[in-house]
């Protein structure tokens, strides 16, 4: 532990440093899907068409906006989405039918100390639970630790909204506490769920990732082989 002239104890030293980039609207791709830049026009249609095969609204439950009751009112939902000048929106491709089936953003981005949010995952039922929301979310990952070089990402959510925290546990985050009485929304009281992926843990997380979207951890029926969990140790 470092200590300064007063012999005080103090954090590690940032020798070389620099504010990082703000995320930009690029392109990711992988083997399952692309993540690209949400678009209010080119994705509204694929969007709603793939949140029909929803039974009923309880995937919008957590989430500060949503359900919607036509089309024309989540049109409008993805265009201020797409416009946010405050977080950056991708919309998740399935490349097999190459239409968007989810979308998902980084928020709170702070770049002069490196640290972001991956938050707004509105993963539509053609997604979720497939290697395609896995490898959503691994590539994001990427963009922020590999190629702006962000320290921290961060996920968040409702303290009872249980399939995101075995979601953010399953991708490597590390659970950091709770936060009592944190948000207000939809007249409703948040406790909120903090969790945490740091520089010094993403290589052993991405390697983890990397073996289990292989081609050959998937059988011809597309059956994992071996989880993530067990992949990760």
């Amino acid at each position: 532990m470092p200590l300064n002239d007063y012999q005080q104890p103090v954090g590690e030293p940032m020798e070389g440093w620099c504010t990082r980039p703000w995320p930009e609207r690029v392109t990711m791709q992988g083997r399952f899907c692309r993540l690209e830049p949400l678009d209010g026009v080119a994705h509204a249609e694929d969007l709603w068409l793939a949140w029909q095969h929803a039974e009923d609204g309880r995937d919008w439950t957590w989430l500060p906006v949503g359900p919607f009751e036509d089309a024309e009112g989540f049109r409008q939902h993805l265009n201020a989405a797409a416009g946010s000048s405050d977080a950056r929106h991708y919309a998740v491709i399935d490349l097999v039918s190459n239409r968007a089936v989810g979308s998902l953003a980084l928020m709170r981005i702070d770049p002069a100390n490196g640290v972001m949010e991956v938050g707004y995952v509105t993963f539509s039922p053609l997604l979720r639970r497939s290697p395609l929301s896995t490898e959503a979310h691994f590539l994001l990952m990427k963009y922020a630790f590999d190629q702006l070089g962000y320290r921290r990402y961060e996920w968040r959510c409702d303290s009872l909204n249980a399939p995101s925290r075995r979601a953010a546990e399953r991708l490597g985050f590390r659970f950091e506490g709770i936060f009592r009485q944190a948000v207000v929304y939809k007249g409703r009281t948040r406790d909120t769920a903090w969790f945490s992926l740091i520089d010094a843990e993403w290589p052993a997380v991405r390697s983890a990732l990397e073996r289990w979207l292989a081609a050959d951890n998937f059988d011809q029926q597309g059956i994992q082989q071996q989880s993530l969990a067990s992949l990760r140790g």
